[in-house]
């Protein structure tokens, strides 16, 4: 027995012998000549930047003229493009794909589409939303797909399937009269898009389930259905209580998380304000007293503005009406929350409009309503951080943060739209893509 022992002893120590001389495995190395940098904190950018990267993390960042790069880097030269901080979309919708009424709208894909199938033309949305330069996506639920949007995330985190870092919602809630399908045989049990809840106590219950399941977010659908009113108002229906919601809130917060509420006006509005939710998703009317009720409570506004530009019905249908109304609405409450300070996340609903559409078509909406562009450049990087709980590790080139880097020909703060085509696109140190920049006209 002794003898055993002393040959494991030499064994041992010849494996801490080997590891010691061999030292520490050191991640790779990379270096980014960045020739213009908006890091999505400072208001100005800075031209001629290095960027130093230790496997996924961003450990310096300095003028060109003082940087010392070291012999073994790996060099990567954006030397002629603007560079930014992956971009992150705080509302999406991968398990949707803009679907075109004429083959089935949104009812055919829980009525006939399988979940393989469904799951398959996600994996496609998440590599395009990557292709953008869209390295984080907060997904608002998987309208009838379950908890697949987990499935998709743990596929993405275990180098399966490419795409972006995610933030879950999985099935979203909603009451008995709140969500599609719909219109259906009443003696025919349809399936739907969301968990449905009624009273405080399934509320309650709902929330612990898709929590446990690995919701990362709830999602709760605070109103339905809208319409013009009597006096011309955007007039929407209200979903869950007062009670229900503020249930699905303790009990979420009570686990460290957070409660996106999907609202666009009038009750359902005000009770999600009353009851506490994180983040207001549209928001499309927003009185004086509700924007400064959200200034007072640290409410984020994730607006999705250019969703509301598409497919309008006719003018003179009572569809197109609310079509037009909600546009219009919308524009006004978006710049009324801009000038209050209330906290705006960049979001757009992608999956309402086809994946194939760019995701930053939502930039020059938010220009046009008031935005500057670094304002709307940072609601897509560090102030969607923030939202997420992730502040200083994404939205922003700086030491510490993951190395999520993109870059663009151009210069978007003079031509906001320069950032729907992404010439370089590296998520948590990896590259992704890399289309040569050799010229482009970059910021003073």
């Amino acid at each position: 027995m002794n003898r055993w022992i002393a040959l494991l002893s030499v064994v041992c120590l010849a494996a801490v012998s080997q590891a010691q001389s061999e030292g520490p495995v050191l991640k790779p190395l990379t270096v980014i000549r960045a020739g213009t940098l908006i890091d999505g904190v400072s208001n100005s950018a800075r031209r001629d930047q290095v960027i130093v990267i230790r496997g996924n993390v961003i450990t310096e960042v300095s003028d060109a003229a003082s940087a010392k790069i070291p012999a073994d880097a790996t060099i990567v030269d954006l030397s002629r493009a603007t560079v930014l901080p992956g971009l992150i979309d705080a509302h999406t919708h991968i398990f949707l794909q803009g679907e075109d009424p004429a083959q089935g709208g949104y009812d055919i894909q829980l009525l006939k589409y399988s979940l393989a199938f469904r799951a398959a033309r996600a994996t496609v949305s998440v590599r395009r939303a990557l292709e953008q330069g869209f390295t984080t996506l907060r997904d608002v639920e998987t309208e009838g797909a379950g908890y697949g949007d987990v499935g998709i995330k743990q596929a993405i985190d275990g180098g399966y399937i490419p795409g972006p870092r995610l933030f879950v919602s999985t099935r979203a809630i909603s009451t008995t009269g709140g969500y599609p399908l719909e219109g259906y045989a009443p003696e025919i049990e349809v399936p739907k898009g969301v968990q449905i809840i009624d009273g405080p106590v399934e509320a309650r219950k709902a929330a612990r389930e898709q929590l446990d399941h690995g919701a990362d977010w709830i999602k709760v659908y605070m109103t339905h259905r809208s319409w013009v009113g009597k006096n011309g108002e955007l007039a929407s229906q209200p979903t869950l209580t007062l009670d229900e919601l503020r249930a699905i809130v303790d009990e979420t917060h009570g686990w460290g998380k957070k409660v996106a509420c999907h609202a666009y006006s009038g009750e359902g509005m005000q009770r999600a304000l009353d009851g506490g939710c994180d983040s207001i998703e549209h928001g499309l009317v927003l009185t004086d007293a509700q924007v400064a009720q959200m200034v007072k409570q640290g409410t984020w506004l994730c607006p999705t503005l250019s969703v509301y530009y598409t497919d309008w019905a006719a003018a003179d249908s009572p569809a197109g009406q609310r079509d037009r109304k909600r546009a219009s609405a919308h524009e006004e409450s978006f710049r009324k929350a801009l000038k209050a300070g209330v906290k705006i996340a960049f979001g757009t609903d992608m999956g309402g409009i086809p994946w194939t559409d760019p995701i930053a078509q939502e930039f020059p909406r938010m220009v046009e309503f008031g935005m500057s562009p670094m304002q709307a450049i940072q609601s897509a990087t560090s102030r969607a951080a923030e939202l997420l709980d992730m502040k200083g590790r994404i939205g922003v080139i700086a030491p510490g943060a993951y190395a999520d880097v993109v870059a663009f020909t151009g210069d978007p703060l003079a031509d906001i739209k320069v950032l729907e085509n992404a010439s370089f696109v590296m998520k948590d140190g990896k590259v992704f893509k890399n289309v040569a920049v050799l010229s482009g006209k970059l910021p003073n």
